[in-house]
């Protein structure tokens, strides 16, 4: 933690699918998640990082997953389980409640939204790389949903791109503790150079 530092001119928060789906009460997949972030208090302290990196002046990115249109998928030939699991709940629905942002989450003036990704990686397929890159920033700090899917996902490949990442681990949440100790505790420590608390991270950018 000593050697941890977070200068706006390189670092950025990167928030990925705020959706009333994953973290409203009545959201299409709250049920499933509510007993994990609930216990760790992930969607308060995701909006607490949120306004504390405001606040720093860090610049902020949004990830979105692919909301779900009718056609997305009837005409593809190889869809991978988790796009099937979207395609038959319709989760984060285009023109849905559930498919909205979480209202406290909206975008600001400045913010980045980059272009919705279709699996689990808020790289592939997407401009995030790009817009990071064009912004100078080389370090991400994250936080959202879900942890054993799009968070992972993400930071292998933020990894796999050169891109120094910090995860918040009270700050995101998965459908079970077992998920989230895979995600949190096996996987994301290979390619998260720091894994820290809200607390923790919140005093870092005082």
């Amino acid at each position: 933690m000593a050697n941890l530092k977070y200068d706006k001119e390189i670092a950025a928060l990167l928030v990925i699918d705020p959706y009333n789906d994953f973290i409203s009460e009545g959201g299409k997949l709250w049920d499933r998640v509510r007993g994990v972030a609930e216990a760790n208090n992930c969607v308060p302290h995701m909006l607490q990082v949120l306004n504390a990196a405001r606040k720093a002046e860090l610049r902020v990115f949004y990830a979105l997953h692919r909301r779900y249109r009718p056609g997305d998928y009837e005409t593809w030939k190889y869809i991978a389980p988790v796009q099937k699991a979207a395609w038959s709940r319709k989760t984060f629905e285009y023109g849905t409640w559930g498919g909205e942002i979480r209202r406290e989450f909206a975008p600001q003036p400045g913010d980045i939204v980059a272009l919705e990704h279709w699996c689990s990686s808020g790289f592939a397929n997407t401009d995030l790389d790009l817009q990071l890159k064009k912004h100078g920033i080389h370090k991400l700090i994250v936080i959202g949903l879900i942890a054993h899917t799009c968070i992972e996902a993400t930071i292998r490949f933020a990894a796999e791109l050169g891109y120094d990442v910090t995860l918040v681990k009270d700050a995101t949440a998965d459908y079970s503790d077992e998920e989230m100790h895979a995600a949190l505790d096996v996987n994301i420590p290979n390619y998260a150079s720091a894994i820290v608390t809200t607390t923790e991270i919140v005093d870092l950018f005082s």
